[in-house]
C-alpha cells in the first residue's frame, strides 16, 4: 500500500466536492441534451425558448464552480490534490461554456436549419457528457479505477469522432458552399460544438492525471 494510500485512508470521507462534481456533471448532460434536441427541432421559437433554457443552466454551472472554489478556500484537507480539484472545476465550466456557446451562435447567426453534421457533433457532445458524468461518479472511491478510465478511453474515442466530422464538414463547406457569409455562419457553430468535445477530453485527462496520482 503506498503512503497516498494509507494517506487517504485517514482522510474523512468527503462530502463537499464529490456531490458538487457530480452536481456538474448531471448538469453537462442536461445542458446537451437540450442542445441535442435544440439542433433536431424545426421550430424556431422552440429553439429560443431552449437556448435560453440552456444560458440558466450555463449560470447554474458557473454557480457549482464558484462553490467549488469556495469549500477549497475553506477546506484545509481536500480528497486530492487542490490544484487537481481546481484544474477540474474549471474544465467542467469549460465544457458547459462552449454547449451553450454552440446554442448562443446558433441564435445570433440565425441559423435556421442545422447541418448533418451540427447534429452529429451534437449527439456526440452528449455522449462524452453522459461519459463524463459517469467518471465523476466513480471518482469518489478511487478503488473503481479501470471505471473511470474506460470512461476517460471513451471521452477520448468520442472527441476523434468529433474531430473527423469537423473537418470534413468544413472541408465540404469550402467546397460545396457558395455563399460566404453561409460558410461562415456554419464553420463557427460548428467549432463551438467540436470545442465543446475538446473540453470534455481535457476533463477526461484532468481525471487520467488524478487517477496516476492517487494510483
Amino acid at each position: 500500500m503506498s503512503l497516498n494510500s494509507i494517506f487517504q485512508y485517514f482522510v474523512p470521507k468527503d462530502k463537499k466536492f464529490f456531490p458538487l462534481f457530480e452536481q456538474a456533471g448531471a448538469n453537462l448532460i442536461e445542458m446537451a441534451k437540450l442542445l441535442n434536441i435544440s439542433v433536431n427541432s424545426t421550430n424556431l421559437e422552440e429553439r429560443k425558448e431552449l437556448s435560453k433554457k440552456l444560458e440558466d443552466l450555463e449560470h447554474v454551472g458557473d454557480n457549482i464552480t464558484h462553490q467549488i472554489h469556495l469549500e477549497l478556500g475553506r477546506n484545509f484537507i481536500t480528497p486530492f490534490d487542490r490544484e487537481d480539484i481546481h484544474a477540474l472545476a474549471s474544465s467542467l465550466d469549460d465544457v458547459a461554456d462552449f454547449i451553450h456557446g454552440a446554442s448562443n451562435r446558433m441564435q445570433l447567426y440565425n441559423v435556421e436549419q442545422p447541418t448533418q453534421p451540427m447534429i452529429e457533433i451534437t449527439a456526440l457532445i452528449l455522449e462524452a457528457t453522459e461519459h463524463v458524468a459517469k467518471a465523476l461518479f466513480e471518482l469518489k472511491d478511487l478503488k473503481n479505477i479501470r471505471n473511470i478510465t474506460d470512461s476517460c478511453v471513451r471521452i477520448n474515442s468520442v472527441e476523434n469522432k468529433a474531430d473527423y466530422i469537423f473537418d470534413k464538414a468544413v472541408a465540404d463547406l469550402f467546397e460545396y458552399e457558395k455563399d460566404a457569409i453561409a460558410l461562415i455562419k456554419q464553420k463557427e457553430v460548428l467549432s463551438a460544438m467540436e470545442d465543446a468535445t475538446d473540453k470534455c477530453e481535457d476533463v477526461a485527462n484532468v481525471l487520467e492525471s488524478i487517477l496516476v496520482k492517487n494510483a
